[in-house]
């Protein structure tokens, strides 16, 4: 039998970036477009290349049901679909990755998603995404942030695959002012975990902590996914900073990870507690492969751990040290300028000292 492919997508006045999204999937086999009221010139556009159009209007919206209702115009013959949305491509390779999952008998590939970018182009944030799925036996669930559930009474097997990829380029004019509301009407629906923990962290960006805590302490009631718990804890390290310690400590117990360890060596280095600092910072460090099981957040991958292991050194009195990470740091960010103060102010140090750097570059 013919392994065919169907991408399908929710959108509204994204014109700028349908051409896009149909280029990085143009070897699949039906492209669907559904609108949901779309003022620009998004459905011409699309319906000019090809792309199956259908329009509907939901009221209230939600994500859930508008992807349900996009899924019922994906024909019924594809043996994998692709949740794609419209400021999203599926990087080279993707049919023929697919394929070989299809070969596999896998129900649901789990794959690596670079949800942002650097200015580079280097990713910023990455985790595994799970929006290809079957035509049957799956439905979309909650209004926002919303996922996947299996229903057929099979087993779903679901596997990660190499060779696929989804690359996120966000619409930056996009407003996240529904989420709140959605996520509100989501916790009224089903104060679930999941829920709970979204709109916790939603209210924290509008600096509503209060109500960010109450959330978040609800969730901790009766959550079990250790690395979102790890994640909620250092949320409330920042929307409760009179017990701020406890909550990036309680961080790092709940999972160990480079993201939780380095929250707490900030707060130390904040505070100025240097040898607290000095010491959870190069635990970090020991950290060297990333966690694709969740959210990898850059900030945490780049120069930081290397950074505060080396002001930390310097405020202890430890100049080789401090110049070794220094280095470290600048190896990773070599634009920046405050490293490279930082870096000729140790050198400086060192040479004080009396001790060459050609020394101090080999040490640990």
């Amino acid at each position: 039998m013919t392994f065919k492919v169907a991408v399908y997508t929710i959108c509204k006045n994204e014109e700028k970036y349908v051409q896009r999204w149909y280029e990085s999937t143009k070897d699949a086999d039906y492209h669907i477009l559904t609108d949901t009221g779309s003022t620009d010139g998004t459905v011409e556009l699309a319906r000019s290349l090809g792309i199956t159009v259908n329009e509907i209007s939901l009221k209230p919206f939600r994500f859930d049901d508008a992807r349900n209702a996009s899924l019922i115009f994906v024909p019924t013959d594809v043996d994998y679909c692709i949740a794609l949305d419209v400021d999203e491509i599926c990087a080279p390779g993707w049919r023929e990755a697919l394929e070989k999952a299809h070969a596999k008998g896998i129900d649901r590939p789990t794959y690596r998603r670079i949800e942002a970018f650097n200015e580079d182009g280097s990713p910023l944030t990455e985790f595994n995404g799970f929006k290809v799925h079957r035509r049957f036996g799956i439905r979309w669930h909650y209004p926002i942030h919303e996922v996947l559930d299996w229903y057929s009474t099979e087993e779903e097997k679901s596997e990660f695959i190499e060779g696929f990829e989804i690359h996120h380029h966000q619409n930056k004019e996009t407003s996240r002012a529904q989420y709140l509301p959605l996520l509100e009407m989501a916790v009224k629906e089903k104060p679930d975990a999941r829920n709970l923990y979204y709109l916790g962290r939603e209210l924290s960006y509008y600096k509503e902590y209060e109500r960010s805590k109450e959330m978040l302490l609800k969730y901790l009631e009766i959550s079990i996914f250790k690395q979102e718990r790890s994640s909620a804890c250092r949320i409330l390290g920042i929307v409760d900073p009179d017990n701020a310690e406890e909550w990036f400590t309680k961080a790092t117990e709940e999972w160990e990870s480079r993201e939780s360890f380095l929250a707490l060596a900030n707060y130390y280095y904040l505070r100025k507690e240097w040898d607290e600092c000095h010491l959870v910072a190069k635990t970090a460090l020991r950290f060297d492969k990333k966690p694709m099981e969740f959210l990898v957040e850059a900030w945490a991958w780049g120069h930081m751990a290397e950074d505060l292991v080396a002001v930390s050194a310097w405020q202890l009195g430890d100049y080789k040290t401090a110049l070794h990470h220094g280095l470290k740091a600048l190896a990773l960010a070599p634009d920046n300028e405050r490293l490279q103060s930082n870096v000729r102010f140790y050198e400086s140090k060192v040479s004080d000292a009396n001790v060459q750097s050609d020394d101090v570059r080999g040490t640990e």
